[in-house]
C-alpha cells in the first residue's frame, strides 16, 4: 500500500476489512476508509458493491476512486447500485460499454431513470456499433431499444428485435407509423405470424403506404366495412390502391 494511504491503512488494519468475505460485513467507517484507499482491489470493492444498504458516502468514494472505476466490473457494479448518487452513476454511464449499458436498463434493482437513461446512451450509438451487437441488442435489449432497432436495414436484425420478449404492440404500431418507414419491415411485419394477426398492427399497415395490395385487401376484408373505409380515408397508401379496395369493400 502506498505511503499517502497511510490513514486508511490504519483504518482497514483496525477493522475486519482483510478479505472479500469480511468486506460486506465490516463497520462503516471500514467501508468508508478502504472505499477511499487508492490501492482498493476490484475484488474487494465488488465486494463491498455486493451490500445493498452501502451508505452513499461510501458509493461516492467509490466512484471517485480512480483505482476502483478503471475495472470494468466495478463499473458496472457500482452504476447498477441503487443507492449511487446520480452525480456518480450518470456520468459513468457514457463509459460503460455497449452490452454492459444493455444490463443496467434490465437489471430490477436499477432505478427507473437510470435505466431509461442506460437506453438513451445505447440509442445513440446504434449507428456506430457493429451488425453482430445490434442483432444481440435486437434479440435481449430492452423493448425501447428493439422498437428502434425495428427500423435497422438489416432484415436479420428487424426479425430478431420482432421475437423480443420485451417488444410490445404498441412498439410495432409506432414504427408502422413512422414516415419514413422501411419497405423491409412493413414485409417482415405482414409475414410474421405474431403480429400480423394482431389488429391493431393490421390497421397500422392498412395506413402504411408500403404494404403489399394483397396484405391490405385481406386486412381490410376482416375489419368491418365502416371502419376499413374510414382508415382507408387517412391511409397514405397510393390513390389507385385505396380506390381498389374501395371497390373491393362496396362488393
Amino acid at each position: 500500500m502506498a505511503k499517502g494511504s497511510s490513514g486508511a491503512k490504519m483504518a482497514m488494519e483496525s477493522s475486519p476489512l482483510r478479505s472479500e468475505e469480511s468486506m460486506p460485513s465490516a463497520s462503516a467507517e471500514a467501508q468508508s476508509a478502504a472505499a477511499r484507499d487508492p490501492d482498493l482491489s476490484e475484488d474487494l470493492a465488488l465486494a463491498l458493491l455486493k451490500r445493498p444498504d452501502l451508505a452513499p458516502d461510501v458509493l461516492e468514494a467509490l466512484g471517485k476512486n480512480s483505482h476502483v472505476v478503471k475495472g470494468r466490473k466495478a463499473r458496472l457494479a457500482l452504476v447498477s447500485h441503487a443507492r449511487t448518487p446520480r452525480h456518480i452513476s450518470l456520468p459513468m454511464l457514457r463509459h460503460l460499454f455497449t452490452f454492459d449499458l444493455m444490463q443496467v436498463a434490465l437489471l430490477p434493482m436499477v432505478p427507473a431513470d437510470i435505466k431509461k437513461a442506460a437506453d438513451e446512451a445505447l440509442l445513440t450509438r446504434l449507428e456506430s456499433i457493429s451488425y453482430g451487437e445490434r442483432l444481440t441488442l435486437a434479440r435481449r435489449a430492452s423493448g425501447r431499444v428493439a422498437g428502434a432497432l425495428l427500423q435497422d436495414k438489416e432484415r436479420r436484425v428487424i426479425q430478431a428485435a420482432m421475437k423480443n420478449s420485451r417488444l410490445t404492440e404498441a412498439a410495432i404500431v409506432k414504427a408502422l407509423m413512422r414516415t419514413p418507414c422501411s419497405a423491409t419491415f412493413v414485409d417482415a411485419v405482414c409475414r410474421d405470424p405474431r403480429w400480423s394477426v394482431r389488429s391493431e398492427v393490421r390497421i397500422a399497415l392498412l395506413r402504411n403506404e408500403k404494404t403489399p395490395l394483397a396484405r391490405a385487401l385481406e386486412y381490410a376484408r376482416g375489419l368491418p366495412p365502416a371502419l376499413a373505409r374510414e382508415i382507408l380515408h387517412g391511409s397514405r397508401l397510393p390513390a389507385r390502391v385505396k380506390a381498389y379496395l374501395a371497390r373491393e369493400l362496396t362488393r
